[in-house]
């Protein structure tokens, strides 16, 4: 059961860069009832492996823009390195679980919005990048330099945000330069050392289920494979909406667990 799961999360993950943490980690925790801190720290390793295969597809036909994961990097991964150190430091890793149900469906529910803003978001990006070229130009490293911290908080604390949330910035950010098939390849890219540092440094603090994780990559390697090769043929709009309907859903149900 658990590798079927990780089958169908798998091909979400390969078409649109979306579902390692959004979809996964509630999953885990309102199907087989796994700790809330369990199932972020498991899904940020689950993730990790899981999208090394996608990436690895998406680079083999040219879809990923190696400079904006350079940027997104230099702020996601220090800020995940922090996050870590506070948790450790605070012990806040223990926390009760309710907090950490509350704070992944209040991600959930970020998420979700900005798929649903995603083509506003985009116009918005693609009217500011030709009214004034030369000054949104300036503004983009420091900015994708932001997001990639914002990114790095939020992935760390809720396994939540690297893939449908990066999406949604980079839509933004680069509306000329990252088509389609490049805004997913991209956001893949950066969401690999994201994860795999948020992931170890879950499993420092006793955080992932070695078992549990096994059974996930069992069914979701080929399920990323799959995904990521049918990426160019699926009906994206139709997909984000779907996805942000659902996450909004298991948000509200988190929330009332």
């Amino acid at each position: 059961m658990r590798a079927v799961a990780g089958l169908m999360v798998g091909i979400v993950v390969g078409i649109t860069g979306v579902g390692g943490g959004a979809l996964m980690t509630p999953l885990l925790v309102l199907l087989f009832g796994v700790a809330p801190q369990t199932a972020v720290g498991t899904d940020l390793l689950y993730a990790s492996i899981t999208k090394m295969f996608g990436v690895a597809v998406h680079h083999n036909h040219g879809t990923v823009d190696w400079g904006v994961v350079g940027r997104l990097a230099m702020g996601s991964l220090p800020a995940a390195a922090a996050t870590l150190a506070w948790m450790h430091f605070s012990e806040s890793s223990q926390i009760k679980s309710g907090f950490i149900i509350t704070m992944v469906s209040i991600a959930l529910i970020v998420t979700a919005l900005g798929m649903l803003l995603k083509d506003w978001l985009h116009g918005l990006g693609r009217h500011l990048r030709v009214a004034d070229a030369s000054q949104f130009k300036h503004f983009q490293p420091i900015a994708t330099v932001a997001a990639g911290v914002m990114l790095g908080v939020l992935v760390t604390l809720t396994s939540i945000g690297a893939g449908a949330l990066g999406t949604v910035l980079l839509v933004y950010l680069y509306p000329l330069r990252l088509n389609a098939n490049k805004l997913v390849g991209t956001d893949l890219a950066h969401a690999i050392p994201l994860a795999l540092i948020a992931g170890l440094g879950h499993l420092v603090l006793g955080n992932v289920n070695w078992s549990l994780l096994f059974n996930l990559l069992a069914g979701s390697i080929p399920g990323v494979l799959i995904g990521s090769f049918i990426s160019t043929r699926a009906p994206m709009t139709f997909i984000r909406y779907a996805i942000a309907g659902v996450l909004g859903a298991v948000a509200v149900k988190m929330l009332m667990v």
